[in-house]
């Protein structure tokens, strides 16, 4: 079967891991991690409001030297506290990040660890130079995984959410009208898993995505990607009953 090259029309990425297990990783771009910070420097304004305001008792009970510094170090611990608290939870993202549908993982797409997630936003003021994220935004347009300093420094990753669990539990139906049709020629047992797996994984992509994959077999199924993913399908029934 051959496989010619076509352009991704998404960020989906399968990764390897040394245990030889591959996972599937769908990294987050920098206008949808903007966004994300959008909302989540909305609840940060609401908290500063609050601590501008214990800021002011500070100051009149120590006065004004020892309330100012009283006070930076709360809008530091603030600043910095909110993005760890929320990423080191049971959701690994922040209000903003969770809105979007995003989560904070590491590399190997597992859980990011409390040093990880405390490096990563440490690291936040370099990404912030010389101003409004500049150095952030240009490194995550220049890495395939769209990681900013942080990240290369803490080797994390913000992707979109996992799908709904039990998603892929179960084999979803085949497309209306798809016949069971065997494949034209003798696949390897690799190739025949992985149509089975397209066909078992199609229902969680758009059309668009569907055909860009199905391209890649263009070799097998001599037609266009739009008909390509339905001998695909018809392919993976038969393959699967037989």
């Amino acid at each position: 079967m051959s496989f010619p090259a076509a352009p991704p029309i998404d960020t989906l990425q399968r990764i390897e891991l040394a245990e030889g297990v591959e996972v599937e990783l769908h990294p987050a771009g920098p206008l949808v991690r903007s966004l994300a910070y959008l909302i989540d420097l909305l609840w940060m304004m609401l908290m500063f409001l609050c601590l501008g305001m214990l800021s002011e008792i500070f100051e009149s009970i120590f006065g004004d030297k020892i309330g100012f510094g009283a006070s930076a170090l709360m809008y530091f611990v603030a600043y910095w506290g909110y993005h760890v608290y929320f990423e080191a939870g049971k959701h690994a993202a922040t209000p903003g990040k969770r809105s979007m549908k995003l989560r904070v993982v590491s590399e190997t797409g597992g859980p990011a660890n409390l040093g990880a997630i405390m490096l990563r936003n440490l690291a936040r003021g370099a990404d912030i130079l010389p101003f409004g994220y500049f150095t952030g935004l240009l490194c995550c347009l220049f890495t395939k995984r769209f990681q900013r300093l942080g990240d290369l420094a803490a080797r994390t990753l913000v992707v979109y959410a996992a799908p709904a669990e039990g998603i892929l539990r179960q084999a979803p139906p085949p497309l209306p009208g798809t016949v069971p049709r065997p494949p034209p020629v003798l696949l390897t047992r690799e190739e025949r898993r992985a149509i089975v797996r397209f066909q078992e994984r199609s229902t969680t992509w758009s059309a668009a995505r569907q055909a860009e994959l199905a391209a890649h077999a263009a070799g097998l199924t001599k037609t266009t990607p739009e008909e390509g993913v339905r001998q695909l399908s018809s392919m993976a029934v038969w393959l699967r009953d037989s």
